[in-house]
Parts: structure tokens; sequence; C-alpha cells
């Protein structure tokens, strides 16, 4: 007689919220791929980790209680109001359909892009909620994905009010794992075609990248401020909400030849939030948009919410095409472009006009977009570049005043508890320009004032020390 015995796995995703970043990556196991097997390898462990930069965060909103009117709904907690709208039912996939997109990527791609997901949000509700049965949650993802059966769920819209009011649309916790998944997949594909001065949402390419790559641009094009030149600030008009969905899916599709990866793009970038979502804030909130900056006053096939890490890859990949023209068709040697505000740099203004006339020609008949008049900057550049929140002058690089005083505001009003972590964000912001000594002055006086110590870098913050209590004798046995 012969005993088949089978080896029993146990696959832990549960674990404490560590203190310091841990490692968190694992190469993939034999047998994991096995299909249809619920089985899977050991992915935390001693000695094996899943990927680095694990922290905690308590990402936190508060709301005033708001009035309820008519078509909302408001939670037992009376700090939110949920209006929700009715979802379009999609047709299930046939048996068919599964067999011709099948599925490329294993169940630890998934839980890879869940701890990409979760990176600084891990105390959010939503996903504590995840989390609370994460292993089936996971798993279930993992079978829908599969079988081309999923579909996206509820968003949350809420407004923000800093530096303007603007949408901001949330999507589930489930659908952000989603949107990581795809995003590493695809991503390094057109990273590698993307110009070296396209800059945002691009790791390594932020704000302090762009300010010292224009800074870099203007020391060459004026041989270190001995010569004059002159530079082109451009804007597209409400970017976000004027994407058009059509032209992306196209420019989306000629990079991406995996059948079923390129429908899961599809899902997601024509998956419509305002069908289906809940508003978190004051309804009076959403007046302070501008209509024509909404991306519910847009038709469906315009427009990508701002918000999610699929917007905002989704934009880079829409832009691109700028970008190749700029460099290829108008020439430009010195071009950097920051989301939808990009500079064009040269010694001759005429040069600079013939350029603007090509690139507002271009954007309404290859993007569908336009340029923002009321933004078009074309001055000599020793008078002082704004760019990224930095101004660049003659051998000087600072911050915007305007900044510098929205944050020395916000410090002197900032709660008690809060003002370490917000007071070191700014201490970041601020050093990224390097005349930044007084600027970062102000905002010590400010939290010294406040009852903070500041090192002496003027670099950093740290809390009060507890008074010292006062020390006595102990008396002795004979007194």
């Amino acid at each position: 007689m012969v005993k088949a015995t089978m080896t029993e796995r146990i696959f832990n995703l549960v674990v404490p919220l560590p203190h310091k970043g841990t490692a968190m990556r694992t190469t993939e196991t034999a047998g994991s791929r096995r299909a249809g097997s619920g089985a899977v390898s050991p992915l935390i462990g001693a000695g094996t980790g899943l990927r680095r930069g694990d922290v905690d965060s308590a990402n936190t909103r508060s709301t005033p209680r708001t009035l309820t009117t008519p078509g909302t709904r408001t939670s037992t907690t009376a700090t939110r109001t949920t209006t929700t709208r009715a979802t379009r039912a999609a047709p299930a996939p046939s048996a068919d359909q599964t067999e011709r997109h099948p599925a490329d990527f294993s169940f630890t791609e998934l839980v890879e892009a869940y701890f990409d997901c979760r990176k600084n949000k891990r105390n959010t509700a939503s996903a504590l909620d995840f989390e609370q049965d994460l292993e089936r949650n996971l798993r279930r993802l993992f079978d829908e994905l599969q079988a081309v059966r999923y579909r996206p769920g509820r968003s949350i819209c809420f407004v923000i009010t800093r530096p303007k009011p603007r949408e901001v649309w949330a999507a589930e916790f489930r659908d952000r794992i989603v949107h990581h998944l795809l995003y590493n997949r695809i991503a390094p594909s057109f990273y590698c075609s993307f110009v070296t001065d396209s800059c945002a949402c691009i790791p390594g390419r932020g704000t302090l990248y762009a300010a010292q790559r224009l800074e870099a641009k203007i020391r060459s094009l004026t041989q270190n401020w001995t010569r004059p030149a002159h530079y082109l600030k451009l804007d597209l008009a409400n970017f976000f909400v004027s994407i058009d969905k059509r032209i992306l899916r196209e420019q989306i599709a000629a990079r991406v030849t995996e059948s079923w990866w390129l429908t899961l793009a599809e899902t997601i970038l024509f998956h419509d939030p305002r069908q289906n979502f809940d508003y978190h804030g004051q309804p009076a909130l959403i007046e302070r948009v501008p209509p024509h900056k909404r991306l519910t006053s847009q038709p469906s096939h315009l427009g990508l919410p701002i918000g999610n890490l699929s917007s905002q890859f989704f934009a880079n990949i829409y832009l691109d095409a700028l970008d190749q023209h700029v460099k290829h068709q108008v020439r430009a040697r010195h071009y950097v472009r920051y989301v939808d505000d990009f500079i064009l740099l040269h010694e001759s203004p005429q040069w600079l006009n013939a350029a603007h006339d090509d690139i507002e020609a271009f954007l309404p008949t290859r993007l569908n977009a336009r340029l923002n008049p009321s933004k078009t900057i074309l001055q000599p550049i020793d008078r002082g570049v704004d760019f990224v929140g930095h101004v660049i002058k003659p051998w000087h690089r600072s911050t915007r005043r305007r900044t510098v005083d929205a944050s020395v505001r916000r410090i002197a009003q900032t709660p008690a508890d809060e003002l370490l972590e917000v007071g070191n964000s700014y201490f970041g912001l601020l050093r990224q320009a390097e005349h930044s000594h007084h600027d970062r002055t102000r905002l010590a006086n400010v939290l010294r004032q406040r009852g903070h110590t500041i090192n002496g870098d003027i670099t950093k913050t740290y809390r009060k020390a507890p008074a010292l209590l006062s020390w006595r004798r102990p008396a002795s046995a004979n007194s």
C-alpha cells in the first residue's frame, strides 16, 4: 500500500507594526505557480523579508459636522457626508475570453503590490479593514484578476483647499493594490523611453531633481550667468480633467503588447468613479472648486481622477508625446517639464516665440489639449525663474516666498500634538533650496516660541524636554 503525504505550508501576512524599516522582498519559490493550488510558500519569516521601507503612519482626517442636504446621507459619526450613485452593470467574461487573456503574474507579485500600497498608509481605516482578513482578501482579488472578473469598486471624493480648492478621488484599498500591480509591471518599459527632462511621479525625479536640472541648464546656457538668455514658461489648461482617455488608450497599447495587461490597463483607465462614490466633507466645499476644474462636469471620455497612482502614471504617458515633440521637432536643447508645467530656455526671445506657436498648434491636434494663456511667461533669466516652488536667480536658489510665508503661518496654527511632524516636514522642504538659512531661521523661531528645540544646523526640530524634577537629598534614618 502506498501512502500519499502532503506538505503543509503556512502563509503568514499579518505581522505587528514594525518600528523601523524592514526588508520586504522575496523571490518566488518553486510550487507557487501551481494552478488551482491554495498552498503557497511562506513569505514572511526569519531571514526572508518582503520589501524595504515598511513604516508606520497615522494619516487621519477629521471634518466638522455637516448639515444634511437633499440627496445626501450623513453617517453615524456626523463627520462624513456620503453620496452614492448607481453603478453600471458590467457583463461577466466568458470562458473563451479568459483563455484568450492568460494572466501573466504570480501571487507573489500581488503581495508585493499590497506592501507597496500600504507603505506609509498602514494605519488608515481602509488598510486596516483589508488586513483584518488579509490572506482571504488577497486570494479573492487574485482569483478575480486571473479570471478577468475584476471590476473597480467605490471611490471616495473629497476637496482640499491648499494650495487651491481641488477635487481628490481615492480608490478603494483593493483597487489601489491593482494600480500598484499594473504599475510595477509596465512602468519600466515606459520609463526607459521617457526623456530625462520629464519629472514628477518618476522615481528619483521629484521637485528637487527638476529644480537642480533647470539650474544646471541655465548655467550651461548662460555660461555661469555671464551671457544673457530668456525663458518661456508654459502651463496646460485644466490638465487632469481634460485628458482624453481615447488618445491615452492608444498610447498605452503602442507599448503594452500583452493582452491581459492591456485589458487591465483599460479597465482602470475607463472606470468612471463618478458612477459610484462617497463624498466626504462639507457639501459647501465642492462649490469652491471651479466648474471647469471638476471631474464631475466633464464628459465620460475626458478626465482622470486626481489622487490615484494610476492617474499620475497615465499622465506621464500622455505628455510623453509633448516631450518628444519639443525635443525632436522643436529641437529645444534646454527643456524641463514637471507634470503640466514646462520651461524652454534659449538665447533668442524670437526663437522662443516661434516655439510657443509650434507647441500651441501641436497640442490640440495631437493631445486634445491647450495652453493656459494666463500662465504663459517670457522673460530674461536674470530676473529670476520661478519653477516647482524654487526661485532661481544668478548664483542663488531659494524657496518661493509665498511657500515660506504659508509654512510660518501653518506652524503657528498647528495643534501641539502634530507640531513635530509638520515642523520637520517644512524643514525638509526648505532644505532643498541652497540659500534657505534665513527661511529656516524664521521657521525655527516660531517653533521655539511654541516650546520646541532646534538642532544647531537649523534642519530639525525636537519635542520640548520635560522639566527636570527638583532633586532632594533623602532624609537620613536618624533625622
